[in-house]
Parts: C-alpha cells; structure tokens; sequence
C-alpha cells in the first residue's frame, strides 16, 4: 500500500483507540495513541507538581520530556515516559480529568505535533486523536471521524474502568465527560472537529468489529 497515514478523530469513549489499534493491526501498520501522549505529559505534570495552569512551566516540561510509543506485535502499546513504562498509570480517573490542560496550551501541542508528524513520516501507522485529520496529518490518506450517542459514550467509558477493576460515580464520569467534550469542542487550539473530507462513522450502534469492518472497506475502496 506504499507510506499511508490514516487518521481517527472523534471525542471521547467513542472507541477511537480501540477501533485504530485493531485497525493498524489489520492492516500490518503502526499504531499511534496521541491521547496516550498528552496523558503521559499530564502524569508528569502531576509528578512534579507542576501547576496545570501555567503554560510556560508546561512548554519547559515538554521541551524536557522523552515519550516513546512501543507498539511489538502481539503486544499491547507500551508508552514510555522519559524511559518509564506508564501505560497503566496514565489511564487513572486523576490523569484523565486533568489532560484538557495540557491539551489547550499552544506550546505544547506544538510539541506534541512536531513529535507525532516525525513518527508519522518515519513509518506508516493509524493514529487517534482530536485533530490528526485537521491539524497533524491533513494530507493523511485516509480520514475518519468516529462519533457515537453521548450516553453509549459514557457507558462505554463506565465499562472499560470497571473492567480493571476501578470504582465508577457514574454521575460524576458524566459530568466529567460533558466538560471535556465542551473543552475539546471550544478550546481555541487544535479543537475537536471533523475535517471537510472526513468519513464520519456513528458508531451507536455498532461494535468494535463492525467499525473496523467499516474502516477497512472505505479504505479498499478508495485505494
């Protein structure tokens, strides 16, 4: 298929990470999490103390951060903060509910973009985010954005914490999910939105498989 990015926004607990991961393997290309990377830079900011509100001390902890996405087949992504396998530790409600900081301040997401473009230039993969068909990659080859109800998103969301063993409010996680849609809808840098010549995917009603199946044959046949 040549060097091909593919690209897959959407907000959160739409499946976006699940259905990219499963596609890049699908396919035998890399997978690249950009949530994971912001949410790495928060738990350091975090680590450190760093106050979330200051931009300039969050550009300094970015221009000083080492993030590495290993993505070994068969394997689950591993996400490497300054060499430290954070994987589990960046998926905490604490990391989650704190990442909109990191993700609104310019310099950091000019960081952030220069790192992803370079693993996107180095080798072909399927990324998910917020602004990869938009911002990151918009000469991508190929461009989804995968929405779903807002309360099959939060249930969604309910049912991987749970999974691993974490305590829901579910009151609270939806309270939580209005204002980081809100966040990522509004904020002036990189927002949510769906690119012009996006195929946009409801995934309501459908599981992770029928979206990758849907991926798949907009793909083939737009080779």
């Amino acid at each position: 298929m040549g060097h091909l990015v593919i690209a897959v926004d959407g907000p959160a607990g739409a499946g976006k990470s699940t259905v990219a991961k499963r596609l890049a393997k699908r396919l035998g290309l890399g997978f690249m999490d950009t949530g994971a990377m912001y949410r790495a830079l928060t738990l350091k900011a975090l680590r450190r103390g760093t106050k979330l509100e200051d931009a300039e001390a969050l550009v300094a902890l970015a221009h000083e951060t080492a993030i590495d996405l290993v993505d070994e087949a068969g394997r689950p992504l591993k996400v490497l903060l300054d060499g430290e396998d954070v994987s589990d530790a960046i998926r905490t409600p604490e990391v989650t509910n704190n990442t909109f900081y990191i993700a609104r301040t310019p310099g950091v997401r000019a960081v952030m973009v220069e790192w992803q473009r370079r693993m996107g230039e180095k080798q072909s993969l399927v990324g998910d985010g917020r602004d990869l068909g938009t911002v990151v990659f918009p000469n991508a080859a190929f461009k989804f954005y995968l929405d779903a109800d807002f309360d099959v998103r939060c249930q969604r969301r309910i049912d991987e914490l749970r999974a691993k063993g974490v305590a829901v409010d579910e009151a609270a996680l939806k309270r939580d999910l209005a204002e980081r849609d809100h966040a990522d809808f509004t904020r002036k840098v990189g927002p949510l939105k769906k690119a012009e010549d996006a195929i946009i995917i409801d995934s309501t009603n459908m599981t992770i498989d029928d979206v990758v199946e849907a991926l798949v044959q907009h793909i083939h046949k737009q080779k």
